[in-house]
């Protein structure tokens, strides 16, 4: 048995200052725990969406009527409140369990070495988006579940998935300059392709905004669209997107591309017709409430795989020791 070492004053003194300092001299996590932790603010990100849908989908949005407490006597959802207090409770628990996969992976990149200070800087950008929707969520509730405020609320959340994907891709890479791995043009049709596929999430929360699931049972306004002639539009945009990832994938076989942005390019697509069928499917059938659902989760993947096939596009290999700074090339050496 190995005994556990005393924390002395001082020990506790450092850790008051500055915790993650104190945990980082402390612990090195092996590489595959910093992606795992990277990942697990992925699928946290991914999931809060989802759970943020079904709160709306079942008609839970005023479960809670106030924030940041419950109701205005209980800080926690009681039983009078049925339901739907139970599932808008819930799902603000849920923000402390992203806040946890957030932090696990700022502590793991912290920890890590050598430190890699971006990889840091885009946990602590998570934890900010994070605390920023938070807040958004709670005037989301105060103003009635106005449809502006919960697009925004979405998309929000769309921009905490690009961060945590960005990170857990990085943890995978060094910190070396970016090298483009395909031409140019390549690139710029992809940029077309990240900003169609944006423009199509924008689009979709103007089709929620004015649809019919309003996310609470009593008169909720609605975006002053007509929704037919919006949803078409969203239509067109995913038959853009679509299109221009086939053609992307047609492009990267003729200039004989390596297999990592042919392989991302055919998840996307996968991605892209199964949530086409999903849209027409609810669509046709008056938008049940787990279609929806569905959806969203769907929008989520779509949003992963474009990005996943943007950051396909290079590699970013490790520095060469030379190019180091004295003593961190000190450090890769004596690693060596």
């Amino acid at each position: 048995m190995v005994g556990v070492p005393k924390l002395t004053p001082a020990d506790a003194t450092a850790a008051a200052r500055n915790p993650l300092a104190f945990i980082a001299a402390r612990w090195t996590p092996t590489p595959r725990t910093v992606r795992r932790a990277a990942l697990s603010a992925v699928v946290m990100a991914v999931i809060i969406v989802v759970t943020g849908g079904a709160v709306r989908l079942t008609g839970s949005g005023l479960g809670c009527p106030t924030w940041p407490k419950c109701t205005d006597d209980s800080l926690t959802a009681t039983s009078a409140m049925g339901f739907h207090g139970a599932i808008e409770f819930g799902n603000r628990m849920l923000t402390y369990v992203l806040c946890a996969a957030v932090g696990w992976a700022i502590i793991a990149a912290r920890a890590q070495k050598p430190w890699r200070r971006s990889l840091t800087r885009l946990g602590w950008a998570q934890f900010w988006v994070v605390m920023g929707n938070a807040v958004l969520g709670g005037i989301v509730v105060l103003v009635g579940l106005n449809p502006y405020t919960v697009a925004a609320h979405f998309l929000l959340s769309t921009a905490l998935i690009s961060v945590a994907v960005v990170m857990w891709q990085r943890t995978r890479e060094g910190d070396g300059a970016p090298r483009p791995l395909v031409g140019k043009s390549v690139v710029q049709l992809v940029w077309f392709l990240v900003a169609a596929a944006g423009l199509l999430i924008a689009v979709g929360t103007v089709v929620t905004g004015a649809g019919p699931h309003a996310g609470d049972s009593s008169e909720v306004d609605r975006m002053h669209v007509d929704w037919e002639t919006v949803t078409k539009l969203h239509a067109v945009l995913a038959w853009i997107v679509v299109t221009l990832t086939f053609a992307l994938w047609f492009v990267l076989k003729a200039v004989e591309a390596p297999k990592g942005p042919l392989h991302r390019t055919r998840d996307l697509f996968l991605v892209l017709l199964a949530q086409g069928i999903i849209g027409y499917v609810q669509y046709f059938t008056d938008l049940p409430e787990l279609l929806v659902g569905l959806h969203m989760l769907g929008s989520a993947l779509v949003w992963i795989g474009v990005l996943r096939v943007l950051l396909s596009l290079r590699e970013r290999p490790e520095p060469a020791v030379a190019d180091l700074p004295g003593p961190a090339a000190e450090a890769s050496l004596t690693k060596a």
